[in-house]
């Protein structure tokens, strides 16, 4: 197939997302099983690849119509189709089976359509993914040495795939969404091995995925930088995917064409994804888009990546008719290199100084370091050199008491998480292969090798150099042969003319030639050394006369060997020599960049006398610089005084701990934390002050793009290691006695509630924050809580409630607080709390003291730093009982409007009974659940509500869609405002740990979740339905609104008037059911936060349930909506018939409503009980109602009047003052 005629000719049209497809057909748990996998032991839903083993038929159509809608190409669906991905599944046994079905299924569509087409022949390329993991960065920030997966690895998992994937007739192979330079170089290598061993070379494209604003992936690699470390492969064609929509993508775009030598290819998603993750550019605007990719000619294949359709895909045929494609331009002959940026080495760049430190043989420092495994230390070696001017490194570990492969690879893993180092490419220098090939196998970059030669023969330095080039590098060519080292210009000119043939006759590119001509020392007083100087000049001016594109190097050190201890006069050497070198041609030279002699500036006297030794000028030379050493040797020191200050050091402690941590540089963290603690109080304040400073810093910096990953991982690094370094002194704070603790905080969930969740969070927070925390739990009575404050004399006393009648449970406590003549602060917390309620209903009870509303966990510790700080406490408390006060006052002069309850009733909600019939169900009567498999009702789980019950946002739910990529995971970062970075960072890891605990619950078959319900006659009479003849009082809304209409429950079931007969259900759902067990082996472990997840998560998975038998319902009980097939998001946005309010929710605000619930449906059986104010246990439970209505919806009561509530308690058979305490929120 000749690709390079076809994409010359016309622009091709990829298919767009397979995943996006997949999720439009709602699949299943169990439609992923398929037969074969029915009993597989982890959870398989989302494994998309499998789905061409289990569902082909499903993958059949999507490919069917990307190629109707006239995509040229459709790729495999086997982006995760690999060992590596496959692990979390623990299916890696089945990759070749996926690859070659996803292949076959490919091929035979593509075959299919090329018939009915053959002018427009179809074809097939094989998707392969980055993996789940990354070969160039640690995913312990603790250990940044530490990788997960190795190239090896990495390069075994990719060749298994791509075997499969030609085996099964694939037309080209595809590395896409590339995050990881180092990744995509080991897929390249793996299809470089299959086309050496099979003979077969099938074309390959290469697709990155930019990961920030500042246009680096997610490995921290500029654009260039990238495309210089993958051209070895020669792709067919290279270009961008995913990461943005075509509008965001088009500047980068542009830079790939105007600066890439091969074809273009793109395939943006459906724009910028939204808060939930989703994308909604309409096929025709993201059209109007990719046309500018079209006419500006930047594109030879166009495609769709996250969130398009086959209807964008459509969209492409008639934009790329008869249209130009793009023109790919070879890049001028020039040296490229890069680190996480590119290098260009071209006859402009003058001289390129590459460091000379981190050289084991060179520098008896760096040595030292690394055999005392002082790594850290060796690394700011490597800093310091970048910073002074190096543009490349040399790093060496060739010595004989260290384990030289291991220490490399050590050292150029914690390199590349040093971002300002790892910017500039690396020179792995070593005499041995193994030694070589490990360092290669760690950076991402295109590297120098130093070195080969020809000192072994042709066979072995075509073979040496063969390798070098599949793995990307440039390489260093000693001027060394069979007979030994070229000390004379002959032999340099010789043994280089014959090596630059020898490659570039085999494949070498001359421009990734760097000729060492030897740089020998010279001033040794033996005669033959006279002219080693000169020789290598002369040999430079030849190499660049006679070797076209070839660089020149040479190690400059080695020049004033003789000189050692005499740094001034080495500089001097160094300066002179390499100012006649570079005029003769010389390309970059291994030097000590921090060299501060400038060729200029050397006095003429002593200029002179260097010169003439360097240009070997007068027979008695050497004897004049020898004299002139001598002279000055007493007035210069041993080494040279030109390090610089490091300006930053000067900076005030707090502002050089922030400094330290945006740079990462945890050098002088131990002396300046030192320093700190003697300044600041507590060690605590060193963390919330000046640490939290720089990593909120780091947070901004990186959302505003102007820092990456890796140097946020790296400041990540910093932060733990200073807090590890303030740990003692923390404990020591901690265990001196209770004098040193900050405060006593006393915790409590009021009688009748059993919620904790809130309460056990601010627990945790304020531990952390060294207060002692004194818990008394749930379901509180006010005297536990009066003795309690006696016994243990608190600071401050907290109360925390859920359900409405705590709001009255929390009132009492305070006048119980009152009456024993209590002075401490009360905090008021929960779901159903407000500052409104607590100024007006709990402050005034309460005189003696303050109470406090705390609106979240978050802002626990301020509150309680504000009240314990003689300095902050009077003015504080004086700020919040001023602030309460004026609410009350504007509280009593605001008005809220009611109508009267005859008014309401009057303008109900109305529905046309006489033309409905209603809906019967297929089965009446009480049903029970005993168990409900926890691995059905996991899809239905509303993450959003998760999230918010840990603080966090609902937005970070869309993490539930984007799956373990890191990849992926990064470009859902990057869709967050700055200041919301680290927060979404936090939430992917709380679902993480909680898909952690589902998958337990599964194992363990957890018979947590059961369900009992019911479906009744029923008709509506007064607010009042009647359910079995049972009576279920409802309250009206009655806040005067413009539409004037008045909802109740009751409005949705046919009155009694009607004769007609209509139908209500009722349920109740557990998750909790035997779930204390683990719960309380987690407290016993001390394990709160396992607890706190547990907790939570049972909570959402009661919610799952309810919502799963709801579908139940609707579809098979009630049976009113049995063709029904939405996917969960619209059963999440209410696009279902019917409702189900429940218990504690703003239409049904009445708690003591699941007494009756209780009493009808004997919740009990299922292990539900209820506490005095109607609360049920376990709390990961719901009850409610069903209703069929189609015109029923969703509402909250509000506000009623004191009638309403008279009329109310009537109808409940209870006292006005009963059920007041149950409707406290909602009295007007």
């Amino acid at each position: 197939m000749n690709f390079n005629k076809i994409l010359q000719s016309r622009i091709l049209i990829l298919d767009g997302a397979m995943g996006t497809m997949i999720q439009r057909y709602g699949l299943t748990e169990a439609d992923f099983r398929g037969e074969r996998f029915t009993d597989f032991p982890v959870l398989l839903k989302g494994n998309n690849d499998l789905l061409s083993i289990t569902k082909p038929n499903v993958i059949e159509e999507i490919h069917r119509a990307y190629l109707e809608a006239g995509a040229d190409i459709v790729e495999t669906n086997t982006f995760n189709a690999n060992a590596i991905s496959m692990q979390d599944y623990r299916m890696k046994d089945l990759v070749r089976e996926m690859n070659l079905a996803s292949a076959r299924l490919a091929r035979k569509c593509a075959d299919e359509f090329s018939k009915k087409t053959p002018n427009k022949p179809r074809f097939v390329a094989g998707s392969i993914g980055p993996t789940n993991k990354t070969a160039s960065m640690s995913p312990n920030v603790e250990n940044p040495m530490y990788r997960s997966v190795t190239f090896d690895e990495m390069k075994a998992a990719y060749k298994e795939q791509m075997e499969a994937l030609i085996e099964g007739g694939v037309d080209m192979l595809f590395i896409e969404t590339v995050f990881d330079t180092l990744n995509a170089k080991a897929a390249i290598f793996a299809a470089k091995e299959i086309a050496e061993e099979t003979g077969k070379n099938t074309p390959l494209a290469i697709s990155v995925s930019l990961s920030d604003k500042a246009g680096r992936t997610l490995s921290g690699q500029t654009l260039g930088a990238f495309i210089t470390s993958v051209a070895h492969a020669e792709p067919l064609a290279l270009g961008l995917n995913c990461s943005f929509g075509p509008e965001e993508m088009l500047p980068y775009l542009k830079e790939v064409a105007r600066t890439s030598p091969f074809f273009v290819v793109a395939f943006p998603n459906a724009g910028l994804p939204n808060l939930l993750g989703e994308y909604d550019e309409t096929p025709e605007r993201m059209a109007a888009a990719i046309k500018t990719f079209i006419d500006e000619g930047l594109v030879n294949i166009i495609g769709g990546c996250c969130g398009t359709t086959p209807a964008h895909i459509a969209q492409y045929v008639d934009l790329v008719k008869d249209k130009t494609p793009h023109r790919p331009s070879p890049r001028p002959r020039h040296l490229y290199l890069s680190g996480l940026e590119e290098l260009v080495v071209s006859p402009e760049t003058n001289f390129v100084v590459i460091g000379e430190r981190c050289n084991v043989a060179g520098s008896r420092k760096f040595l030292r370091l690394i055999r005392e495994k002082n790594y850290e230390e060796a690394l700011n070696i490597a800093r310091k050199q970048v910073e002074d001017g190096a543009q490349i490194l040399d790093i060496n570990m060739d010595d004989a008491l260290l384990d030289s492969k291991q220490e490399m690879t050590n050292f150029l893993n914690l390199l590349a998480s040093e971002p300002d180092v790892a910017r500039v490419p690396l020179m792995i220098d070593s005499s041995k292969w193994e030694v070589l090939e490990a360092g290669l196998k760690c950076v991402q970059g295109k590297s120098i090798v130093n070195s080969i030669s020809l000192k072994n023969g042709e066979e072995e330095f075509l073979k040496t150099a063969k390798k070098i080039q599949a793995y990307g590098a440039a390489a260093v060519v000693m001027a060394f042969d069979e007979k030994g080292q070229a000390d004379s210009f002959e032999r340099r000119i010789e043994i280089c003319e014959r090596a630059y043939h020898l490659l570039t006759r085999n494949g070498f590119k001359p421009e990734d030639i760097i000729f060492d001509p030897n740089v020998l020392a010279i001033a040794t007083g033996l005669e033959e050394h006279r002219n080693y100087a000169v020789d290598f000049i002369e040999a430079v001016k030849w190499i660049k006369a006679n070797l076209p594109y070839a660089k020149v190097s040479g190690g400059v050190s080695n020049l004033s060997f003789a000189f050692r201890g005499n740094n001034y006069i080495r500089e001097v050497m160094h300066s002179v020599f390499l100012y006649h070198a570079i005029k003769a041609g010389l390309d970059m030279g291994i030097v000590n960049p921090a060299q501060s002699v400038i060729y200029e500036e050397i006095p003429e006297e002593v200029k002179t006398i260097v010169e003439d030794v360097v240009l070997n000028r007068r027979d008695d030379a050497v004897e004049r610089l020898m004299e002139f050493a001598e002279k000055i040797k007493s007035e210069k020191t041993t080494e040279t005084n030109h390090t610089k200050t490091e300006e930053w050091r000067n900076l005030p402690v707090n502002e050089r701990l922030v400094h330290a941590l945006v740079k990462g540089i945890d050098t002088y963290l131990e002396e300046d934390l030192a320093e700190a603690l003697n300044r600041y109080p507590r060690a605590i304040d060193i963390i919330d002050k000046p640490l939290m400073t720089g990593m909120n810093k780091v947070g901004d910096l990186f959302g505003s793009g102007k820092m990456f990953l890796p140097q946020v991982v790296k400041a990540a690094r910093t932060m733990k290691k200073a807090v590890a370094i303030l740990q003692p002194t923390i404990e020591a704070e901690k265990s001196a006695g209770e004098f040193q603790k900050a405060g006593k905080i006393l915790l409590a969930t009021v009688k009748g509630d059993v919620h904790d969740i809130g309460k056990n969070i601010v627990s945790i927070v304020l531990s952390c924050n060294n207060y002692e925390i004194i818990d008394l739990g749930v379901m509180v009575p006010p005297e536990k809580i009066i003795e309690a404050i006696r016994t243990e004399k608190p600071d401050i006393v907290g109360l925390s409630g859920l359900i409405t009648p705590s709001l009255e449970e929390m009132g009492i406590v305070a006048e119980e607080m009152e009456k024993a003549g209590f002075r401490i602060p009360l905090l008021i917390g929960g779901a159903t709390t407000s500052k409104l309620h607590t100024a007006l209903n709990i402050a005034p009870k309460y005189e003696n003291g303050v109470v406090i509303y705390v609106k979240d966990a978050s802002q626990s510790p301020s509150t309680v730093a504000d009240l314990l700080s003689p300095i902050t406490r009077n003015d504080y408390i004086e700020k919040i009982r001023n602030e309460y006060s004026t609410l009350r006052k504007d509280y009593s002069n605001r008005k809220t409007e009611l109508v009267p309850l005859e008014e309401a009733r009057k303008n109900a909600f109305r529905i046309d009974w006489s033309n409905f019939t209603p809906y019967v169900p297929k089965v009446t009567g009480r049903i029970v659940l005993p168990t409900i498999k926890i691995e059905e009702i996991v899809p239905y789980i509303n993450w959003k509500f998760f999230f918010h019950s840990w603080k966090l946002s609902p937005k970070f739910a869309s993490i539930t869609n984007i799956g373990m990529c890191g990849h992926c995971r990064a470009q859902w970062l990057a869709s967050f405002k700055n200041e919301d970075i680290q927060k979404a960072q936090e939430a992917s890891r709380l679902y993480d740990d909680a898909m952690e605990l589902l998958h337990k619950f599964i194992d363990l078959d957890a018979e947590y979740s059961k369900a009992v319900f019911g479906l009744y006659e029923a008709f509506s009479e007064n607010d009042t339905v009647f359910i079995d003849k049972k009576a279920f009082p409802f309250l009206r809304q009655q806040r005067k609104n413009d539409k004037n209409e008045y909802l109740c429950l009751s409005d949705f079931v046919a009155p009694r008037s009607s004769g007609k007969k209509d139908y209500v259900g009722i349920f109740a759902v557990t998750a909790g059911a035997g779930a204390d067990y683990l719960l309380q082996k987690y407290r016993n472990q001390g394990d709160e936060y396992s607890a706190l997840l547990m907790k939570s998560v049972l909570d959402r998975l009661a919610e799952a349930a309810t919502e799963w038998l709801h579908e139940k319902v609707r579809k098979e009980y009630w049976g009113y909506a049995p063709h029904e097939k939405l996917p969960i998001p619209e059963l999440f946005a209410v696009k279902y018939q019917g409702i189900r309010p429940a218990v504690g929710y703003p239409s049904i605000p009445d708690q003591s409503i699941n007494f009756l619930l209780h009493d009808m449906l004997c919740s009990d059986e299922i292990g539900i009980t209820l506490t005095e104010n109607g609360v049920m246990y376990p709390n990961a439970s719901v009850s409610g109602f069903f209703f069929s209505h189609p015109q029923s919806r969703y509402f909250a009561v509000g506000p009623v009047s004191d009638e309403q509530l008279d009329d109310y308690a009537k109808r409940r058979g209870m006292s006005k003052d009963e059920i007041r305490k149950f409707l406290l929120s909602n009295i007007a």
